[in-house]
């Protein structure tokens, strides 16, 4: 796999200070946090997201547990749609 470094962010350090935080640490954060709003939206899966991070997907889903972060984010669309299949398999075993 053929990586990049991307352009380096600067911060001041009272950010750091604020934080209580180290400059790995908030990266290590900063990156997480992208995994995980890339997740969310829907732009990488959540085994691409794992990697992104540096994590295997499970190690990934262990991580959005402690930080209370849903693994699946269904809208109330599909959220209808898998109980309307529900309840039309439900009919087919009656």
């Amino acid at each position: 796999m053929q990586t990049i470094i991307l352009p380096q962010i600067e911060i001041d350090n009272s950010i750091l200070l604020s934080l209580k935080s180290s400059a790995d640490e908030l990266a290590y954060k900063m990156k997480f946090y992208t995994a995980v709003a890339l997740y969310q939206k829907r732009k990488l899966s959540l085994g691409k997201s794992a990697e992104f991070v540096g994590m295997t997907r499970l190690e990934f889903i262990e991580a959005l547990n402690k930080e209370d972060i849903p693994i699946f984010d269904y809208s109330q669309k599909e959220m209808n749609e898998v109980f309307d299949d529900a309840k039309s398999l439900s009919k087919m075993f009656k």
